[in-house]
């Protein structure tokens, strides 16, 4: 849930009939809207958000929709589409700047400039709640004790940065429950990754030694860490202890490699973004370097949605808003262009990070170099993925050419189902298009009907009941771009007639069904495809249509199995203990430790169950009930 009040905000909704056009909605909330600061939202019809924006002043800003033949057609599509505007008012312009944003990344409309990312960020966690500190990755809030250093790009990044660390500063990476039972060292310590703080290899005094020189090294300090760490090797061989000095050239040599991933590395940049955009084909990639403590940390490239006449600079300033919407910025962020309302921005981050924040266009220099760097990157990144998008189309109009549809399919759903003897019965819808798999349009459905369970046929009936019923309940109008144009089916001819069974008696007769089968001895390559009224037809083993539609059919089953799996693992963990009211955590724990079992727990007599610590004779004897009455 995101905030969305600022202090004393106040809202203003404005809506007439639903035949009402949108510039008359925009003229009449003219009258009531303030010269002051706020956020406005168009909606449609349904009530879906078609454009959130920001004002100084809110009169001047929302009246310029009401000069409807002055506006562009992408704007006039916008106000011509508006059934109502909501508006809130804030103290200042940065507080509506932040607001837009989070207003933004939270409901995607359709007319803004949009940043799609569902991914966090990776952080390094040194805990600060125990004697002997544990050193690991960490997604999601800072509220635990001690020390984050981050953001790192990518999981790859931050997993060679910790096995590094490991090396060079020997601190643990097991849980506590782990380190608190450990009875000897474990393999990380016989592979010198690992200073066995678990069993008394190390004492406090000495691990906090080494937790102080990996918090140093992580906040850019390393310098001094090498050097300390050179004095000591020089120190260990001038005594001529020659194993331990060896043992501490080790360690320096891993933080060496930490360095060594760095490419590009300025020891004076300190915690830094350095973000530059490109443009190509309509399309923009951003790419951003992380650099924090003088190291680079990893990069990682967006492609926001926006119109295809929009400039670097009004895209720069939207996705800085956004993506800062939720982490917390560097004091120093380098760009190849000055995005829109720079200091409005600098402002609203300032905000956020609770420090001054600059925004700067390099023009000479090491930091010039870095945004080139990113630049470089942003432009053969944005090459690569319309490269694909080319071959992408190529495919998709294949698929259109190959089965006779009418138009190459934007969206095309994949089902499948996944069980092991109708027990935990799934099946999976997964979605692809222009752009490639569109993962967060995935769809699992655990099969509620258990008659259904195991039969193939009357699973495929149950899932697209469900999700046509929903579709048609949701988005009968189709307008949401959520409409597939062809259905891929895992199965053969008995797939293919229960789907277009649902279909009709749902009322949908315009969809395509193709049907994928594996072809004799189940050969990938010999591959059968099933449509009604056709006779089923195979492909050349080198078609890349049929190599398309083969990643589409394993990209599903992928999903299915997966989808069972975890849901199979759901089920086994359940506990019958968990049936016994009365039964918390702790207590489950301790019968289980006590027994070894649930099933032991169950065969236990009463005696024994009340020499558990923690079970008293009353909850021993409800135990003891429940599984033994009516027996």
């Amino acid at each position: 849930m995101i905030d969305q009040t600022a202090p004393d905000t106040e809202n203003l909704d404005t809506v007439l009939g639903p035949g009402a056009h949108g510039v008359d909605v925009i003229r009449a909330a003219l009258p009531t809207l303030p010269p002051s600061p706020g956020v406005y939202r168009m909606l449609n019809a349904k009530g879906d958000a078609l454009y959130v924006g920001k004002a100084r002043n809110l009169k001047a800003r929302v009246a310029n929709y009401a000069h409807f033949a002055a506006l562009s057609h992408r704007l006039q599509r916008m106000v011509s589409e508006t059934r109502k505007l909501e508006v809130i008012l804030t103290h200042t312009e940065v507080d509506a700047l932040l607001l837009e944003s989070n207003l933004i990344k939270h409901l995607e409309p359709r007319y803004n400039i949009v940043l799609r990312d569902d991914k966090s960020f990776p952080y390094i966690h040194l805990t600060g709640d125990s004697d002997f500190p544990l050193l690991t990755k960490h997604r999601g809030s800072h509220d635990g004790a001690g020390d984050y250093f981050g953001p790192f790009a990518s999981a790859g990044s931050v997993n060679r940065t910790l096995i590094a660390l490991q090396r060079a500063f020997l601190l643990r990476s097991c849980s506590d429950s782990i380190f608190a039972s450990r009875t000897r060292p474990c393999l990380l310590y016989q592979i010198k990754r690992c200073s066995a703080p678990c069993v008394g290899r190390i004492d406090k005094a000495g691990y906090g030694e080494l937790v102080d020189a990996a918090r140093n090294f992580l906040a850019g300090r390393s310098a001094d860490v090498q050097q300390r760490f050179a004095a000591e090797m020089q120190a260990l061989s001038d005594a001529q202890k020659y194993e331990a000095a060896a043992a501490v050239r080790d360690r320096i040599r891993a933080l060496t490699q930490i360095q060594g991933h760095q490419e590009i590395n300025i020891r004076e940049l300190g915690d830094a973004d350095v973000i530059a955009a490109y443009q190509a084909g309509g399309q923009t990639c951003i790419q951003v370097f992380f650099f924090r403590g003088g190291q680079n940390w990893g990069n990682r490239p967006y492609y926001p949605g926006h119109a295809r006449d929009l400039g670097i600079a009004e895209i720069l300033g939207a996705f800085l808003g956004q993506f800062y919407a939720d982490k917390i910025p560097p004091r120093l962020v380098l760009l190849n262009e000055a995005p829109a309302d720079q200091e409005l921005l600098a402002e609203a981050l300032a905000a956020r990070a609770g420090t001054r924040v600059e925004l700067q266009v390099p023009q000479r220099g090491d930091k010039l170099q870095l945004v080139n760097h990113a630049l470089v990157n942003a432009r053969e990144a944005l090459g690569r993925r319309l490269a694909e998008s080319s071959a992408q189309l190529k495919l998709l109009e294949g698929v259109a050419q190959t089965f006779g549809l009418e138009a190459a399919p934007k969206r095309i759903e994949v089902y499948d189902n996944s069980h092991i003897h109708g027990s935990n019965a799934v099946g999976a819808m997964i979605v692809a298009g222009p752009e490639g798999f569109v993962k967060n349009a995935y769809r699992k459905f655990n099969i509620r009907d258990l008659t259904n369970a195991g039969d193939d046929y009357a699973m495929m009936r149950e899932v697209l009941t469900r999700r046509f019923s929903r579709a048609l309940r949701e988005d009968p109008a189709r307008e949401s771009g959520t409409w597939p144009d062809l259905l891929l089916i895992d199965g053969g001819a008995g797939q293919v007639a229960a789907a277009n069974s649902v279909l009709a008696d749902l009322g949908i007769g315009d969809l395509a069904v193709i049907g994928i089968a594996k072809g004799p001895d189940r050969d990938a390559g010999r591959e059968r495809f099933f449509r009604a009224g056709h006779e089923p037809m195979g492909l050349e083993p080198r078609d890349p249509v049929l190599y398309f539609l083969q990643r589409l059919r394993d990209e599903a089953h992928r999903f299915a199995i997966g989808s069972h799996r975890v849901r199979r693992s759901k089920a086994i963990s359940v506990s019958p203990l968990d049936e016994i009211a009365g039964i918390g955590a702790r207590r489950k724990k301790a019968l289980l430790l006590h027994f070894g079992s649930a099933r032991s727990v169950a065969r236990a007599g009463l005696v024994d169950l009340e020499r558990v610590e923690g079970i008293s004779k009353q909850v021993a004897k409800k135990i003891y009930d429940h599984f033994h009455s009516g027996g």
